[in-house]
């Protein structure tokens, strides 16, 4: 039997999940794959297969990470802009917080990432210096 490639699995997955397809059922099915296969090593590879494949039919789904807790407007906004940028008809962000960011926003969606952080900033200063 041949080995089916992570973007067969993603994509078939992906097809489900925008065919209205239980997306419970279709998750636990991707996982007793996995499982039986003995490739769950690969799930975050097939996780972001899945979430590219997704972003280009129109469904974007990233994460927002912050410093603190975003108000509901400021993610909306957020949404927006990414649904401006990508003409994605939805968009769906999980928000992580980590206090390290010092400030400012990190967006990362599928092929995009705007890290607009003040850990970053400091980052590029810190670097500018060194060679100079």
């Amino acid at each position: 039997m041949a080995k089916l490639s992570r973007r067969a699995i993603a994509t078939y997955v992906a097809e489900q999940l925008t065919s209205q397809a239980d997306s419970k059922k279709v998750i636990l099915q991707l996982a007793a794959f996995l499982v039986d296969t003995r490739r769950t090593k690969e799930l975050s590879l097939i996780v972001r297969d899945i979430q590219f494949y997704l972003s280009e039919t129109g469904s974007v789904s990233g994460t927002i990470t912050t410093a603190t807790t975003l108000t509901a407007e400021t993610k909306k906004a957020i949404e927006r802009y990414i649904k401006e940028q990508t003409g994605a008809k939805t968009v769906a962000l999980d928000s992580l917080i980590d206090p390290s960011v010092i400030g400012g926003v990190k967006v990362s969606i599928p092929g995009r990432e705007l890290d607009a952080t003040v850990s970053r900033s400091l980052t590029v200063l810190k670097t500018r210096f060194k060679k100079a």
